[in-house]
C-alpha cells in the first residue's frame, strides 16, 4: 500500500521534468520523433537513464495516440510493415541490453554515429542507398535495438528515412505510428526485465499534460513550415540531440 501511495506522489525534480517534457513534446509534435531523445538528454541530469527511459516509452504511447488521427492517411506502409517486424525482433535485445550493460556507453556510440549522420544529411553528403525490403528490415532492426537500449531508435530510423529522400509528411507520419507500437512493446519487455514499474506510469502520467501542450506548439509548427524548411530544421535538430545526449552521459 506505500509503494502504491508513493507512486501516485509528485515525481521528484517536478518543474524540472515538466520543462523538459514540454521540449520533448515541441519537438515530436514539429518532427514526428525525438520525444525519447529530448527527454532522456534533459532529464538524465536529475534522474538516472536507467529510469526516465520507460518514462519516455510511457510518453510515446501518449504522444502518439494524440498525434495518429492527423498523420493516419499519410503513413508509407511499404516502410512502416518490414521496419516494424525489424523492431520486433530486436527491441528485447535493446532491453535486456539497458538491464544488464553499462546504459551510458551504449548512448554515447549511439550518438556519434547519428551525429555523423545527420550532419552529413545537413551538408547534402547523402550516401546512395537502394531503397529495398533489405534496407528497409535493417533499419527496423537497427533502431529496434537503440530504442529499447537508450531511446535513440526514433534518431535512428528518421535518419535513414532522410538518406532514402521520403517526403516530410510521409516520414512524420510514419513514424508516428511507428512509435506507438514499438513504445508498447517495449514498455513490455521492460516489465519483464524488472526496468518497468509503477513509479514509471506515475511519472508519465504526471507529466503528460506538459507534453501535450508542447506536441500542441510543435504541431502548429509543422502545419507552416516548407518541405526544405523542415528537412534543415529536423537535421539541425537531430545534430543537437546527438550533442546533448553525448553530453548528458559525460
Amino acid at each position: 500500500m506505500s509503494e502504491f501511495l508513493a507512486a501516485l506522489a509528485l515525481p521528484e525534480h517536478f518543474l524540472i521534468l515538466a520543462v523538459c517534457a514540454f521540449m520533448a513534446g515541441l519537438v515530436r509534435g514539429f518532427s514526428g520523433f525525438g520525444l525519447s531523445a529530448v527527454l532522456v538528454a534533459s532529464a538524465a541530469f536529475v534522474i538516472a537513464p536507467r529510469d526516465i527511459i520507460p518514462t519516455a516509452q510511457a510518453l510515446e504511447v501518449v504522444a502518439s495516440i494524440a498525434l495518429i488521427p492527423t498523420v493516419w492517411r499519410d503513413v508509407n506502409w511499404r516502410w512502416l510493415t518490414p521496419m516494424a517486424a525489424g523492431y520486433v525482433v530486436s527491441i528485447p535485445l535493446g532491453v535486456a541490453a539497458l538491464a544488464h550493460m553499462p546504459g551510458p556507453w551504449l548512448r554515447v556510440g549511439g550518438c556519434l554515429v547519428l551525429l555523423v549522420a545527420s550532419l552529413c544529411l545537413l551538408l547534402n553528403m547523402r550516401p546512395k542507398l537502394h531503397d529495398g525490403l533489405p534496407l528497409r528490415v535493417g533499419t527496423g532492426l537497427v533502431a529496434g535495438f537503440f530504442a529499447g537500449a537508450s531511446s535513440l531508435g526514433g534518431m535512428v530510423a528518421s535518419t535513414m528515412l532522410f538518406a532514402v529522400a521520403i517526403p516530410a509528411k510521409n516520414l512524420r507520419a510514419t513514424l508516428v505510428v511507428l512509435f506507438f507500437g514499438s513504445a508498447l512493446y517495449s514498455l513490455v519487455w521492460g516489465a519483464w526485465q524488472g526496468v518497468v514499474t509503477t513509479m514509471t506510469f506515475s511519472r508519465a502520467a504526471w507529466l503528460s499534460l506538459p507534453l501535450l501542450a508542447g506536441i500542441v506548439v510543435g504541431s502548429h509548427g509543422f502545419k507552416h513550415v516548407s518541405e526544405a524548411g523542415f528537412r534543415k530544421a529536423v537535421l539541425a535538430v537531430l545534430s543537437v540531440l546527438s550533442v546533448a545526449g553525448i553530453l548528458s552521459v559525460l
